[in-house]
């Protein structure tokens, strides 16, 4: 915990130096996959554990909602972003967590809901959830794209899902920040897209 030896300036700063270290093209690479997903109507499922977790709730909020345009949000007929967190399903996580493991609170929502060409967006900090883990893998054998988001080293997310977001840095709380962060960029790109204003549009 950086900020446990750092005062807020020093820690702030620590926290701006690492978007420099991005990979940019991965964050646009999400975006389009996620947006291409719109375009063909297919799911976009997001998990995470404790902070990620929380951050799959926030950016499936965001990305159900704020990419319509606000006189959009009562027209039925206008096509919509089908998005779903597998974090938000509390009774359905405790079943399969009591009865069966918690390593299987994931994979087996996918079981009842995915479809080949559907996207799954997986986060962990550390790389290494075995619930992450399980979706996953699940995921690559029936054909969905996968993205890991991921930071410290990446740990076996990073080999084992299709495409990768990665902050390179050993602070959880920094790591789910600049997630976040990331995460409302790409929704910003998506609404864009979405109601043609345009990748990238001066404001």
């Amino acid at each position: 915990m950086l900020g446990a030896h750092l005062p807020p300036a020093q820690y702030l700063r620590r926290v701006a130096e690492v978007f420099e270290t991005l990979d940019l093209a991965q964050t646009e690479g999400l975006a389009d996959d996620i947006y291409t997903a719109y375009q063909n109507g297919k799911f976009v499922f997001i998990c995470g554990n404790g902070g990620s977790g929380s951050n799959s709730s926030h950016f499936c909020e965001d990305l159900g909602k704020s990419t319509l345009d606000r006189k959009d949000f009562t027209n039925d007929a206008v096509k919509r972003l089908k998005v779903l967190s597998l974090t938000d399903n509390t009774p359905y996580i405790l079943a399969w967590g009591n009865d069966e493991g918690f390593d299987r609170v994931f994979v087996e929502q996918l079981k009842n809901f995915a479809s080949p060409g559907d996207v799954l967006v997986a986060i962990s900090g550390s790389g290494n959830s075995p619930n992450i883990l399980n979706a996953v893998e699940w995921a690559n054998r029936h054909d969905l794209v996968t993205w890991g988001i991921t930071g410290y080293s990446g740990g076996k997310l990073q080999s084992l899902a299709k495409k990768n977001l990665h902050v390179p840095l050993d602070d959880m709380g920094i790591v789910e920040c600049v997630h976040l962060t990331v995460f409302h960029w790409i929704l910003n790109d998506i609404h864009g897209r979405i109601n043609r204003i345009g990748r990238h549009a001066p404001a």
